[in-house]
């Protein structure tokens, strides 16, 4: 075992930890940028503006909030896996984005958020990987400040898939479901986004938002399979598949990527879920 999955066992991450992988998770997060940034214009994101991307993984979305607060803003990005986070700083200070910068903290402990508290706090699929998605919940809300927004997004798994059905595709995603479901994931937490505002304390959300991605086999089997082989080891932990079975399942979505090009797929959905912390006073008291 290399230290990198010894590390993901510890943390209970289930994706690995591979140049291949944040790759992977840059052109994820570039897919859902136009639905991220239509909701940054929708919570009033400002120059000036304070931000925490809480999971900011390879810092894509960072770069979403750094242009929209400007040089007289500022953005952090947390997440647990440090070496990617410096990735993403450096990789933002090259750009221009001195305004970011990134703390290694793991959520799911009380240990303090640095900058708190901000004028956005903004979550992308966190929850889903986290077991402890109400007490994350409540710690994110308590870093926004008063007047501030909390914005969280997150996939339903469930809707994935491909019509006309393939059992090559149908395997893919069983194999994916059953080991994020295996790891403690949550495959539906999206859709549940208002229940865990509630059940930590939030309220109702102010709004909600579904944000969806068509396209054909050709294109979408690469991310099918790329998820596929990040989550590989886990399900072969767990049983839910082996190596053979893997590889023959591969090697089938790759054949019928060619003999359906056109084939419409749909990747998860992605829902949000966005709250207004009341001001400490009301000017129009």
């Amino acid at each position: 075992m290399t230290t990198a999955e010894a590390e993901r066992l510890q943390d209970g991450y289930t994706l690995e930890r591979t140049p291949q992988e944040y790759e992977r998770l840059r052109s994820q997060a570039r897919v859902w940028e136009s639905a991220t940034g239509r909701l940054f214009d929708r919570v009033a994101l400002a120059p000036g503006a304070t931000c925490l991307d809480a999971g900011c993984g390879p810092g894509e979305t960072m770069r979403l909030m750094a242009q929209r607060v400007g040089p007289s803003g500022h953005v952090t990005g947390a997440d647990i896996d440090a070496p990617l986070g410096a990735q993403a700083v450096a990789m933002l200070h090259d750009s221009g984005h001195r305004q970011c910068d990134f703390a290694r903290i793991d959520l799911t402990t009380g240990e303090p958020v640095p900058g708190a508290p901000f004028d956005l706090v903004y979550a992308r699929l966190l929850l889903y990987h986290v077991p402890q998605r109400v007490a994350v919940l409540e710690r994110l809300w308590d870093a926004v400040r008063p007047g501030g927004h909390l914005l969280v997004q997150d996939y339903d798994m469930h809707t994935a898939g491909v019509l006309p059905a393939l059992e090559s595709t149908d395997e893919c995603l069983r194999v994916m479901i059953g080991a994020f479901s295996a790891a403690g994931c949550d495959v539906r937490v999206g859709a549940r986004l208002p229940e865990l505002f509630a059940e930590a304390g939030i309220g109702t959300p102010d709004g909600t938002d579904v944000a969806g991605r068509l396209e054909s086999l050709t294109d979408a089997h690469v991310a099918y399979t790329g998820v596929f082989r990040s989550v590989l080891s886990t399900a072969i932990a767990h049983g839910i598949t082996t190596e053979e079975r893997a590889a023959a399942c591969l090697a089938e979505v790759a054949h019928d990527a060619q003999r359906f090009p056109e084939r419409p797929a749909l990747w998860p959905l992605l829902i949000s879920a966005w709250k207004r912390k009341p001001p400490l006073t009301d000017p129009l008291d």
